[in-house]
């Protein structure tokens, strides 16, 4: 495929994504009339009108949905193809880039880079921390090569292997727990006062159906979005909160307290895109991370 034609399609998808000349243009950093010439050379050359102009946004025809369908997967295919022409079998240089939900920045992922480090120094790392919905579109448009996120439904064209099942706790600070019940009857924390993750956790959404499920109506002081400041706010006030054990675990001065019932676990895996190019970066990041969550000991998947 010629470097014009290449350049084609890029153009038409900036076109699409904005629904706007002038924003794609500048983004392409082109004038908007060479935009605008590229877009009609392309759309002669495949003898369909592809853009609708008359509104007051530029949308895609039928023809023009169809045809960016293709563009959008031969561009990612073409990505993935220099990748692999540029892969090093001897992982003597690489590239992995990889997505968390922020709940591991805290326990996991800091284990995992100095791991990668030790063992491969050569690849370079591109974290994001971000949703799980994010993260699978992601992988999807070939943006990200690994996730790290939870088991349930996923988009299609998206793997999950389990990794390890993840356990969660009411957590306070050390000197509390010796007064109170172990395990702790949900209804007890009636007489708690709590400081949560915020709402666009998904953690918060799992405590939230917990709660809700055992009409458990604790009382919440405070939100955060960040399990730091939550780490913070737990030991150095008389709030409890929420967290996974192994973030617990990897601080002295707070305590679990097991809840009666318990949470329920969740499992953790590791995502990637369906019959996606694997680099030796990738190959190698997955096996280091089935042997660390093994050698640290947590819990195998059910």
């Amino acid at each position: 495929m010629a470097a014009l034609e290449l350049r084609h399609l890029r153009y038409l998808l900036a076109v699409a994504e904005h629904g706007n000349f002038t924003r794609a243009a500048q983004e392409l950093h082109i004038s908007q009339p060479t935009l605008s010439q590229q877009i009609r050379q392309l759309e002669r050359t495949v003898g369909a009108q592809l853009l609708d102009r008359t509104g007051r946004t530029v949308r895609l025809t039928d023809a023009g949905a169809v045809y960016t369908d293709h563009a959008r997967r031969a561009l990612r295919d073409l990505a993935a193809a220099e990748r692999a022409v540029h892969d090093v079998r001897d992982l003597s240089r690489g590239h992995l880039r990889l997505g968390v939900t922020p709940t591991f920045t805290a326990y996991l992922v800091g284990p995992l880079t100095a791991e990668l480090h030790t063992r491969h120094p050569a690849i370079n790392l591109t974290l994001t921390e971000t949703t799980q919905d994010r993260i699978e579109a992601a992988l999807l448009a070939d943006d990200l090569d690994l996730g790290i996120a939870f088991a349930g439904p996923h988009l299609p064209g998206v793997v999950a292997t389990a990794l390890f099942t993840e356990t969660l706790s009411l957590v306070t600070s050390t000197p509390r727990v010796q007064a109170m019940p172990n395990p702790l009857p949900v209804h007890a924390l009636k007489d708690e006062q709590l400081a949560l993750l915020s709402g666009d956790f998904a953690t918060r959404s799992h405590i939230d159906a917990y709660f809700t499920h055992h009409r458990a109506t604790p009382r919440i002081t405070v939100e955060a979005n960040s399990i730091q400041a939550l780490t913070e706010i737990v030991q150095r006030t008389p709030l409890a909160t929420v967290l996974p054990d192994a973030i617990t675990h990897g601080h002295p001065h707070l305590t679990p307290v097991p809840l009666t019932p318990p949470l329920p676990t969740r499992t953790v895996t590791l995502l990637h895109r369906e019959n996606a190019y694997q680099s030796a970066a990738t190959r190698a990041f997955t096996h280091l991370t089935h042997n660390l969550v093994r050698t640290r000991g947590y819990t195998p998947p059910p």
